[in-house]
């Protein structure tokens, strides 16, 4: 088998690092990247320790810093095959309203779950063009579809429902080159996010998000999986 490379967001902790785990204990040579240096290098470090092939980068969280992470991909590896859009926020205050929301969080919400995944992907993509291989994985979550729509934690769920809707158009700006693209809901998972009350593991939250960044080449695209089943938009 080929040798990967995955690049992997917001990843010093929870999911994010679990997934860089997961992908390295299979062989996959990962760039994990976060906004804090500090846990980013340190996170990078554990996982070295268990002797797997991981590097840290510097977050993604402006066109400058995205444009660097592409090119530094380019030169310093040659490709990009496998992208995990795994950086989110949720900032809503508790029992938050779309009837009292700030708009200001909403902006604040989009611009790191949706603008992030949208401009990383974009500068991406070409390098897994140029090899007529790639595997795009966002983390999305239940709270975004939109069969099941409700109040409450307005602008996460309007962030996550937009990614869905990104996934769908990059899906189809990839057809047939090689690249599969897919979105995820981990679950209820006990991290910093979902609280110590959550059901599931950070193993079990990164479990579908892994499967999707290494499909064969007949795996699907344009989906929305949970526990590596496909599920409603």
């Amino acid at each position: 088998m080929t040798e990967r490379i995955a690049v992997v967001t917001g990843a010093s902790k929870g999911i994010g690092f679990e997934i860089c785990r997961q992908l390295a204990q299979q062989g996959v040579n990962v760039v994990l990247t976060a906004r804090d240096p500090g846990r980013g290098e340190k996170a990078a470090a554990t996982l070295q320790r268990g002797g797997w092939n991981v590097i840290f980068h510097l977050d993604v969280t402006d066109l400058t810093q995205i444009h660097a992470l592409a090119d530094y991909m380019e030169r310093t590896h040659g490709r990009c095959d496998v992208l995990v859009n795994n950086a989110g926020i949720m900032v809503d205050q508790r029992g938050a309203s779309v009837l009292d929301a700030n708009a200001e969080t909403f902006r604040a919400t989009l611009e790191i779950n949706f603008y992030g995944p949208l401009q990383v992907t974009q500068a991406l993509v070409p390098l897994m063009r140029k090899r007529g291989y790639g595997r795009i994985v966002s983390l999305s979550s239940g709270l975004g579809q939109l069969q099941d729509m409700g109040d409450g934690t307005p602008a996460y769920r309007a962030s996550k429902a937009a990614l869905n809707a990104l996934t769908l158009m990059f899906a189809a700006a990839t057809q047939g080159s090689g690249i599969l693209v897919n979105s995820m809901c981990p679950g209820w998972v006990r991290t910093e996010m979902g609280g110590a009350n959550a059901t599931r593991s950070v193993e079990k939250g990164a479990e579908t998000a892994v499967w999707l960044a290494t499909l064969p080449n007949d795996g699907p695209t344009g989906g929305f999986f949970r526990d590596r089943k496909r599920i409603r938009w």
